[in-house]
């Protein structure tokens, strides 16, 4: 069967006392088959670039081009003319900031929206150009050479030519037998609430108790099994156990997921900000612009997950395992600190990719007419392999001392106990779902 659609071509001349006039019409046969891609096309647009579909303030959401175009070539022009250009060091510096600049304004023009559209659509924009800007970086870093890469990073930091690994500065594991308050307290430092504020993210952006609890216990495991390449993931049991797992993976899993349920019962009616009156209920409007204007029940498992899905889910969780292993072994293998701003620009940067990364990830395994992954996701995925990429490279006497007995067991226990967790998850929506048939029956 063909249902019969029709293609209008038109070509607008510009004549003289005429109207604009229609060249040619042609009849084209559109198939079941291209119907449906054309559905799947768009449905995929519709999660790769979400529209906003009630706009309050139509200034911050029209186009504006020429006066942005105007705007940057102007700033261009005063910066180029004016500034002092005696310093080689200075100018490639401020040169490559500008580019980075003018590099997020065409992502504003150019690129996708995202899955989200809060504070603002051109937000997401920069965040996915920051992320493109960081792929071809680590393109560009793995062509270098160990000297070249030292250069590059004194550039950046001429500190860093001093920088000592807190491995070789600290003792981990040590004297685990001596148990005191004053000593638990001093664990509970910036990098503790870190830990915590971590966890709590992971849980809004993942939304499942099974999948955050499993991704915690394995990544204690990560750290044993790293403990040969990594003298910094030597800990005390107390420490992994109580203060890790129970105090920050765990409070920070309960307070995210809590916020969950918060957000999933709230009722979301947004009002135009022109129809608010008092000043009050402006402030409260403009502050809930960095809330999000929807949110979506979150659904991992079915009890009829296919074997697709449940791979999809495995690959998540060891893609995720991978990401917190890289961070780790860059600030090793390039010898910077947690506190400097290589480590937590990075962290900040990967943490705002993973938000609409981990939505279009969920799309594209739980909708069957999403048919291919986000773009965002697609650099997400490079990122990660990259970066794992540029540390193998540029550590082979590091990963010379690699037990590969140690690796293996590694992922073996790793795809054990992620495969036993998958099939406890099916198991409790499973019956759940009897549960909920024979209450309604």
């Amino acid at each position: 069967m063909y249902n019969i659609g029709i293609t209008i071509i038109i070509s607008r001349q510009r004549q003289s006392n005429l109207s604009d006039t229609i060249n040619c019409i042609v009849l084209v046969p559109v198939t079941n088959t291209n119907k449906r891609l054309w559905d799947h096309h768009l449905h995929f647009r519709n999660i790769n670039e979400q529209q906003v579909d009630e706009i309050c303030l139509d200034f911050f959401y029209k186009p504006h081009t020429i006066t942005l175009l105007t705007a940057t070539v102007l700033s261009l022009m005063y910066f180029a003319f004016t500034r002092d250009d005696g310093h080689s060091d200075n100018n490639l510096r401020v040169g490559i900031l500008v580019v980075v600049s003018f590099f997020l304004v065409i992502s504003v023009l150019a690129f996708p929206n995202g899955p989200f559209i809060r504070p603002h659509p051109a937000i997401w924009r920069m965040v996915f150009g920051l992320s493109v800007l960081y792929f071809l970086f680590l393109v560009l870093l793995i062509f270098l050479n160990w000297d070249q890469v030292k250069i590059l990073m004194y550039w950046l930091d001429p500190n860093l030519r001093y920088a000592k690994r807190e491995a070789d500065i600290m003792e981990y594991a040590v004297n685990c037998t001596v148990i005191t308050w004053e000593r638990l307290l001093s664990h509970f430092d910036i990098f503790a609430f870190g830990h915590f504020a971590g966890w709590a993210v992971k849980a809004l952006l993942i939304r499942n108790y099974g999948l955050c609890w499993t991704i915690s216990i394995t990544w204690e495991l990560t750290e044993l099994f790293f403990m040969h390449l990594l003298p910094n993931f030597a800990e005390c049991w107390w420490d992994q156990v109580i203060l890790d797992i129970l105090l920050c993976n765990g409070g920070g899993i309960w307070l995210g997921m809590t916020a969950c349920r918060f957000l999933e019962m709230r009722t979301y009616r947004w009002a135009s900000i022109k129809e608010i009156h008092t000043t009050t209920g402006k402030i409260k409007r403009a502050v809930l612009q960095f809330t999000p204007a929807s949110w979506t029940y979150v659904r991992w498992f079915d009890p009829k997950s296919s074997i697709q899905r449940l791979a999809g889910i495995y690959l998540f969780m060891i893609l995720w395992q991978l990401t917190e292993l890289n961070t780790f072994f860059l600030k090793h293998i390039f010898v910077f600190q947690a506190s400097h701003p290589l480590s937590w620009c990075r962290i900040f940067l990967l943490g705002s990719i993973t938000a609409p990364t981990v939505r279009q990830y969920y799309a594209y395994l739980t909708d069957t007419r999403c048919n291919r992954v986000g773009t965002q996701c697609w650099v997400f995925g490079a990122i990660s392999f990259l970066e794992a990429l540029a540390c193998v490279k540029f550590s082979q006497d590091l990963f010379s001392k690699m037990q590969i007995l140690s690796v293996l067991l590694w992922l073996l226990c790793l795809a054990l106990i992620t495969l036993l967790c998958l099939y406890g998850m099916m198991w409790y929506e499973q019956n759940k779902l009897k549960v909920r048939f024979c209450c309604a029956s």
